[in-house]
C-alpha cells in the first residue's frame, strides 16, 4: 500500500508564495508503452493521496478516457484498487490494450526488440494493412513513438530532428518498451478494457458504491482547441459528463484545463475545485483544474486554493 515517501512526491517544495513545485515526472514509475499528449504522470502523487484517504481499498477504478492509462496502471501495480476498467474510444489505442489483455504483450515486446528502426522501415511497416489485432497494436505503438509528440490524430507528422538530432527513432526505446509490456503480464488479470464511449461505462457502474472514477476528458470545453488537435475522438457533451458525475454512487476525481465554462459547470453541480501546477510539453508551468465532491484532503498540501483565485 501507500507509504509516506510516496505521498511526499507531491510536496517536493513550495515557492515563496506557497505554491508547490510541479511534480518531477522522472520520480514517478513509467508503466505505459505510450507517449501521449495530455498524459497524467504529473497527477500520480495526487491520485495516490486521494486513494490513501479512503477507508477501504476501492473495489474498482473506472477510467472512462483512459488514453495511455498511467493512472489505471499505477493503481494496479501499487495495489491501490482491486481491479480497473479502462475505456478508450480510439480504435488504435484500443488495439494495444486489447492485445495486452488477450496475452499478446510478449509478442509485442519481441516485435519491438527485433524491429530495425529506420525511416524507410517505419514507412514500409505502416503502409501494410494489419490482419490481426497484434499487428494493429504494433503499428499503433510504432506510430505513437515516431510521430511528433506521440499524437495519433489526423495531420500528425513524423519526428524530423528529434532528441539530440536522432530523428525518427529518438523516442524508440525498444528495451524500455519491451520491459513495460512484459511487466503488464503481472497485472493483466485485474485489467478490463472497453473500446466504448466512456459515459456509457460510467452509467453502467453508476450505482456501484465501491467504484471510484478518474476522469480526464478531452480539453474542449470553453472553446479550448487542444483536444481537437490532439485526439481523434474529441467531441464530448461536457455538461452531460458533469450531470453523470452527480449521479455516481462512488467517488470521482476529474481534471480539466482551467476555463470559466468548466468552473461554472462545477459550481452548478455543487462540486469543489482546486488548481494544481503541472508542466506542459514545452516545460512551462501551468495550472490544471481538479474537480470533485470533497477536495478538503488537498487543503493539507501547499496547493493553490479556490479562494485564492479570482473565480
Amino acid at each position: 500500500m501507500i507509504n509516506q515517501s510516496q505521498l511526499s512526491l507531491f510536496a517536493e517544495g513550495a515557492t515563496e508564495i506557497g505554491r508547490p513545485k510541479p511534480v518531477n515526472v522522472a520520480s514517478v514509475p513509467q508503466r505505459s508503452p505510450f507517449r501521449y499528449p495530455g498524459g497524467k504522470t504529473w497527477f500520480v502523487p495526487v491520485f495516490r493521496r486521494w486513494v490513501a484517504g479512503k477507508n477501504t481499498r476501492p473495489k474498482v477504478l473506472i477510467e472512462p478516457f483512459a488514453g495511455r492509462g498511467i493512472i489505471s496502471l499505477t493503481a494496479l501495480f501499487e495495489n491501490l484498487v482491486e481491479k480497473v476498467v479502462m475505456v478508450e474510444l480510439d480504435d488504435e489505442i484500443a488495439a494495444v490494450w486489447e492485445a495486452v489483455i488477450q496475452g499478446e504483450a510478449t509478442w509485442l515486446a519481441d516485435r519491438i526488440l527485433t524491429f530495425q528502426m529506420t525511416r524507410e522501415a517505419v514507412l514500409e511497416e505502416l503502409q501494410k494493412t494489419p490482419t490481426t489485432l497484434r499487428e494493429k497494436a504494433f503499428q499503433t505503438i510504432l506510430r505513437n513513438r515516431t510521430l511528433h509528440g506521440g499524437i495519433l490524430a489526423e495531420g500528425s507528422r513524423f519526428i524530423k530532428y528529434g532528441e539530440n538530432g536522432k530523428g525518427i527513432g529518438s523516442r524508440w526505446y525498444p528495451r524500455t518498451l519491451a520491459h513495460r509490456l512484459l511487466n503488464l503480464n503481472q497485472v493483466v488479470g485485474r485489467m478490463e478494457f472497453r473500446c466504448d464511449d466512456g459515459l456509457n461505462v460510467m452509467a453502467e457502474y453508476a450505482a456501484n458504491k465501491e467504484a471510484i472514477y478518474f476522469i480526464d476528458p478531452p480539453y474542449t470545453a470553453g472553446g479550448k482547441k487542444a483536444g481537437k488537435r490532439l485526439y481523434k475522438h474529441h467531441c464530448l457533451e461536457h455538461d452531460r459528463l458533469f450531470t453523470m458525475c452527480e449521479s455516481l454512487a462512488g467517488d470521482f476525481l476529474m481534471t480539466y484545463d482551467e476555463s470559466d465554462e468548466v468552473k461554472e459547470m462545477a459550481r452548478r453541480h455543487g462540486f469543489q475545485m482546486r488548481l494544481i501546477p503541472m508542466k506542459n510539453t514545452h516545460h512551462a508551468t501551468m495550472l490544471e483544474l481538479v474537480v470533485g465532491r470533497d477536495l478538503s484532503w488537498l487543503d493539507e498540501l501547499p496547493v493553490v486554493h479556490e479562494d485564492k483565485i479570482a473565480y
